[in-house]
């Protein structure tokens, strides 16, 4: 693991802000390293507000699809509210249904079949709208490049509103409204939204017209936490204001059905990375192993019995999950030691019998172990489909635009991409795809990397810096939980490894004749003999609490160690 020490900001800026806030200054400067420099954005930090959200006519087009909904609404129209079955896409079909439901009745909800339909707007579900009397689709974290669908579903007298966060192409779909930050056209202040915050955007300018204010709203942000979490969007600006509250919500009054999901992980006071570790992963494994629809209806559920049921099914979705997704890893690690492809620049593995609902976490996997683009290809009827995932400042999606001539489709992120090719393109996908890496990844990028935020002295560590240093929260992309370095740090004779085969490494370490600080590094066994040598070693790491038998302390989550 490379270690990179992050530049100290300017010493004058630093004592500055210091003084300002009546803070040490070390907080100053881990402020100032995420561009708050002056105490008005430290106070909006601190204490994000709803005032600080944008207006959502800001927004290019939100103007026509709130115009396109209000005559719907008047000439009782049967809206149908279309999304992707992953968290992204669950949540935003469950915010806006049941918005539009709280006050008029016909609306209803299309999540595709991953296997049947896959990825985005499909021509089933078109068909399902004409079939059924829907004259208006709203499409939410999906559409931007659905220009055939849409013209499709234009010619049967169907109109549709996209909400959508995903990069457009070169030319937009003929629908009454385009709501993306992304589009070049678009002036909306903050570009990172996921599409449920899109969504959540709609509602608020619907919800304005009907005289209710960001107050009235406030149930609804569980679900836009939940996305922000799950789709790792940025959690800055807006994110932050949206996740902020949205963790309230969850951890003061949550909707029933997390309600019923959180009774049976028995977790209470839930953070961000809770939320993408328990109740992002139960979502996602309804879309995964049988149906989207399983997670709307668990979503949008009031009847607590019935919510528990829901959940109860869910739960065993994610377990079926995390058991094959476990056999898959072992396969394709198999294949990779059998193919003699460790020393490659990329991980590219098929297998026609894989599970398409977990190849996106099998590449993630992968990614762990190799750390190197990676693409999982399963079969999916006729064709190929892949997940791809990327390693931290490498953009796998313009990586996969120049391997086009061999792809059938595809769309994503810059870590993080899907696509479908045909069985007699693979050999020649996977040629290019490693050529492409190989001749424009830095050699660097290929080492996983810690950014360290400052240097730090047990000493410096005590209550009243862990509580400023909670209120960071919450942590993402943007706005990382910090990590410090310490050096001549020394286990306190009690380090061993603990966990399923001793993956983990736990120890008491102290610095000097200062406090023995309890500390786990997870994935760190291996480092065990290194840290109880009886010498002095470095290690990397962020600050969290550990409780036990009601006691709760701060300790070290180790990244790395060194001697």
């Amino acid at each position: 693991m490379r270690w990179t020490l992050l530049p100290k900001p300017e010493a004058s800026k630093v004592s500055e802000l210091s003084s300002a806030l009546g803070v040490d200054l070390t907080i100053a400067s881990l402020l100032i390293q995420r561009g708050i420099d002056t105490y008005e954005a430290a106070r909006k930090f601190f204490r994000p507000s709803l005032e600080d959200l944008h207006d959502p006519y800001l927004m290019k087009d939100m103007d026509m699809a709130v115009a396109r909904i209000e005559k719907a609404i008047s000439e009782g129209e049967n809206i149908l509210v279309f999304g992707d079955y992953d968290v992204d896409g669950t949540t935003s079909v469950a915010l806006l249904s049941s918005f539009l439901k709280s006050y008029y009745p016909n609306v209803a909800t299309y999540i595709p079949d991953r296997y049947e339909e896959g990825y985005g707007v499909s021509y089933q579900g078109i068909d399902f709208a004409e079939d059924n009397g829907f004259s208006l689709i709203i499409a939410l974290d999906c559409g931007v490049k659905a220009i055939d669908k849409v013209s499709y579903a234009k010619e049967k007298g169907i109109d549709f509103i996209i909400c959508d966060h995903h990069r457009p192409g070169d030319e937009l779909p003929e629908a009454i409204a385009v709501l993306d930050p992304k589009r070049s056209d678009c002036d909306y202040p903050y570009k990172e939204l996921c599409g449920c915050g899109v969504g959540f955007k709609l509602v608020q300018a619907l919800a304005g017209n009907r005289g209710q204010t960001l107050e009235d709203l406030l149930l609804y942000l569980d679900l836009v936490a939940t996305a922000i979490g799950a789709d790792i969007v940025p959690i800055t600006g807006e994110n932050r204001v949206l996740a902020h509250y949205g963790l309230k919500v969850i951890n003061s009054n949550p909707r029933t059905g997390f309600k019923a999901i959180l009774q049976q992980v028995k977790k209470e006071k839930l953070t961000i990375t809770d939320v993408v570790f328990i109740i992002a992963p139960r979502i996602n494994a309804a879309g995964r192993m049988k149906h989207g629809n399983h997670a709307v209806t668990l979503l949008t559920e009031t009847d607590m019995d019935l919510a528990a049921r829901f959940a109860a099914e869910i739960e065993q979705f994610n377990i079926d999950r995390k058991e094959t997704d476990k056999s898959i890893t072992k396969e394709a690690l198999e294949q990779i030691k059998a193919n003699d492809e460790e020393d490659r620049h990329t991980t590219v593995v098929y297998n026609a019998n894989w599970h398409k609902g977990v190849i996106g976490i099998v590449a993630s996997r992968l990614t762990e172990t190799y750390y190197r683009p990676t693409l999982v290809f399963t079969e999916s009827g006729e064709k190929l489909a892949a997940s791809a995932r990327s390693v931290k400042g490498f953009d796998v999606y313009e990586a996969l635009e120049q391997c086009s001539e061999h792809i059938e489709q595809f769309g994503g992120h810059k870590y993080a991409a899907g696509l479908t090719l045909l069985k007699e393109d693979y050999e020649k996908f996977k040629l290019q795809f490693e050529r492409v890496v190989a001749e424009t990844i830095n050699p660097k990028l290929l080492v996983p990397e810690v950014k360290v935020d400052a240097a730090l002295d047990f000493d410096m560590i005590n209550p009243k810096f862990y509580r400023i240093l909670k209120q960071f929260a919450p942590f993402g992309p943007g706005n990382m939980s910090p990590v410090f370095m310490a050096e001549n740090l020394w286990d306190s004779g009690y380090g061993k490894c603990v966990g399923e085969e001793g993956a983990h490494l736990k120890l008491g370490v102290h610095q000097g004749s200062g406090p023995v600080y309890g500390a786990i590094g997870f994935g760190l066994g291996d480092k065990k003999d290194l840290a109880c040598s009886s010498k002095p070693f470095k290690a990397v790491f962020n600050l969290d609490e550990n409780t036990w038998q009601g006691k709760t302390s701060i300790q070290l989550r180790l990244r790395d160690i060194k001697s």
